[in-house]
């Protein structure tokens, strides 16, 4: 079989695409979060449960939103709940099982800043803030993150807490009286990650294809742990690239960036 070209952000978005299973029910983020939730529902995984924060249940857009707030979420939904019945009866009330969120910034144990970067009263970066990120990293059954790595954005130290992930490791969020599983996957550009069972510092698990530990290290704040036996990640398959370079193809189109 022929082997296809493909970037890292395409190996970034397939690979955190094949955790979602078929039952599950998804609070999605925008950006690459969205684009793994939607490669999934369009390929393996058609009865998945999309939730976006402005309260669209089931939405199945035919391009990626812009924002929450994007018309195309609304217009594909089976059905438009409030914002306030989303978050108490919907997240809070604990049926949604996956909330698949991005970082800015995050630590080992997968605590995320989306609100500064520097010091809070006189911050060299203001970010766009948490949103409904604090009560989804810790109300739905557990927490997939995407980002891509880089000394910036893996730190020793978060800048902020926005979300919670497992705090200073260990049992720490139960004992917090947090009874979610909390961060269970980290999907980089570079590598899949998975919390060590006791101290919850984010492992490396597999390594994509053709990437070094050298380079992990390298685009990493933090001493980084590698799993006992590392896998090589499964690269994408020729299905996978067009499932999702037609969805990004397709917004392009609607938005006017190609025609």
């Amino acid at each position: 079989m022929t082997d296809f070209a493909f970037t890292a952000d395409e190996m970034m978005i397939i690979a955190a695409s094949r955790a979602l299973k078929n039952e599950d029910v998804c609070f999605v983020g925008i950006g690459a979060p969205s684009a793994a939730c939607n490669v999934a529902r369009l390929s393996h995984a058609p009865d998945i449960t999309l939730i976006y924060e402005s309260g669209t249940i089931g939405t199945a857009p035919s391009v990626l939103p812009l924002s929450i707030g994007d018309g195309e979420l609304c217009e594909t939904a089976v059905t438009t709940v409030s914002v306030p019945e989303m978050f108490r009866y919907w997240l809070q009330g604990g049926r949604i099982s996956i909330g698949f969120l991005g970082a800015a910034q995050m630590d080992r144990f997968g605590n995320i800043n989306t609100t500064i970067i520097g010091d809070y009263k006189n911050p060299k970066t203001r970010l766009p803030g948490g949103g409904g990120a604090p009560e989804i990293a810790t109300s739905c059954g557990e927490i997939f993150i995407t980002m891509k790595q880089s000394l910036r954005g893996m730190v020793e130290k978060i800048d902020f807490f926005t979300s919670y992930g497992h705090g200073a490791g260990n049992d720490e969020r139960h004992e917090f009286g947090i009874t979610t599983k909390g961060p269970s996957l980290l999907v980089t550009d570079l590598a899949i990650w998975k919390p060590d069972l006791v101290t919850k510092e984010f492992t490396v698990s597999s390594l994509h294809s053709g990437v070094t530990r050298e380079q992990v290290q390298e685009t990493c704040g933090w001493q980084v742990r590698f799993s006992e036996n590392v896998a090589t990640t499964l690269r994408p398959t020729p299905d996978e690239l067009l499932v999702l370079r037609n969805l990004q193809h397709q917004t392009k189109i609607a938005h006017g960036q190609v025609t």
